[in-house]
């Protein structure tokens, strides 16, 4: 847990709490523990609360209630659209993806590749860790069962052109799963099966560059609870209707028999109660991360020559800053900031504790020796101006001006 004294800047691994979360998961437990299943009276009441949570998340992000699968969080949905969608479509055994997903992605077609015989097709991204939706259409065979691509990289906060990727795997025939762990607290959804409640042109971030959502060209889309602010251990998988999928779940059939197992109702509630607190207000609240986001990178690339900022420069998540310091180690980084009262990281917390370097950071061009000196700021709230001078004297104190080694062909 943070203290009061610190300043937690890790987003993108959890983010806090959400009061609304934390109340709707306490009127679960206060009314009573029982089985969404059970066709007693508090077994019904449990349903209603379920069903309410699930067309909430639906509501909140262009779907109808069938179409959303709740899980136990978003490695969960990711192997179940990958692997199940992967082996119910009759189509053929050609996936397609890129090297800076998250491991759940890339470990579920490795999955495939090795107990299935299904070969992989992993498309190179750009420096700023940008997929061209020119290779993904290229890459596309009669045999592509499906492409799986994240909105947005965790590690260096990217967001990809996911309109007209879309609009390629559709013309193809293919399916599409959009990992959008990362990005569905930040940016607006519309999976694109309601016309009402959808956001409106204009409203997402990053519309004047051409990111804007492509409806219902996606098949399914990953979310997860822990990301707006809502209880760990919950996610969902967003379905399109009709959609074929192979459970990895056998048992009693519940979520339409997409996934067995005794619901989460009080995480479902406190999952449900996040999202649309974030939603409600996710086009101001980018807005502002931005303008903080943007003076952090200015003020730490000023005040460090030597740091570069990873990613693309503006189409990025909008509380997301990542940096890689050359000549000095990036674990100093985070034990100093950490002794001053922020909570930052590396990169991607699921691959926390490994001594190898981030292959996403290693997609862009960067070489093992500059990806170990990675830092990422995630922002659940706009920093002041005191705390980016902080933030940036404790880094500056850590960096010993010096010779710098390469930084790989490609560069950052």
């Amino acid at each position: 847990m943070t203290s009061p004294s610190e300043t937690y800047l890790d987003a993108a691994a959890t983010a806090p709490l959400r009061p609304e979360a934390r109340a709707a998961m306490l009127a679960v437990y206060d009314g009573g523990q029982a089985n969404a299943s059970s066709v007693h009276a508090p077994g019904h009441r449990a349903k209603a609360v379920l069903d309410a949570s699930r067309g909430s998340i639906a509501t909140a992000l262009g779907a109808t209630p069938s179409e959303v699968i709740f899980t136990s969080g978003g490695t969960e949905a990711n192997n179940l659209a990958i692997v199940g969608l992967a082996l119910a479509s009759p189509r053929g055994r050609h996936i397609v993806t890129t090297p800076i997903e998250h491991p759940s992605v890339t470990e579920s077609c490795g999955f495939l590749e090795r107990v299935f015989g299904f070969e992989l097709s992993v498309l190179p991204v750009d420096s700023a860790g940008t997929v061209s939706a020119a290779d993904v259409a290229a890459a596309i065979r009669p045999d592509t069962t499906l492409v799986s691509i994240g909105l947005a990289n965790a590690e260096f906060g990217t967001v990809q052109p996911i309109r007209e990727i879309a609009e390629a795997v559709r013309a193809s025939g293919a399916r599409l799963h959009v990992d959008a762990v990362q990005a569905a607290a930040s940016l607006p959804i519309d999976f694109g099966s309601q016309s009402a409640g959808s956001p409106t042109a204009g409203s997402r971030p990053g519309e004047s560059a051409g990111l804007g959502w492509p409806g219902d060209a996606v098949d399914a889309l990953t979310v997860a609870s822990h990301k707006f602010g809502g209880p760990q251990g919950v996610g969902a998988l967003l379905l399109r209707r009709r959609t074929p999928i192979e459970p990895l779940l056998h048992g009693g059939g519940q979520e339409r028999g997409a996934r067995s197992g005794t619901e989460n109702v009080a995480g479902a509630a406190g999952f449900a109660a996040a999202v649309s607190a974030v939603t409600a207000s996710i086009g101001s609240r980018a807005a502002a991360l931005a303008v903080s986001r943007d003076a952090l990178v200015r003020e730490l690339l000023t005040a460090l020559p030597g740091a570069r900022l990873t990613g693309h420069p503006e189409e990025r998540l909008p509380g997301h800053a990542s940096f890689v310091v050359p000549g000095v180690s990036g674990e100093s980084l985070l034990v100093a900031l950490d002794a001053a009262g922020f909570a930052v990281s590396s990169g991607s917390a699921c691959a926390a504790g490994k001594d190898e370097p981030s292959p996403a950071l290693l997609a862009i061009g960067l070489s093992p020796e500059i990806a170990q000196t990675a830092v990422r700021f995630t922002l659940a709230q706009p920093l002041g101006e005191a705390e980016i001078a902080r933030i940036v004297a404790t880094l500056a104190r850590e960096v010993t001006p010096g010779p710098q080694p390469g930084l790989g062909e490609r560069g950052a």
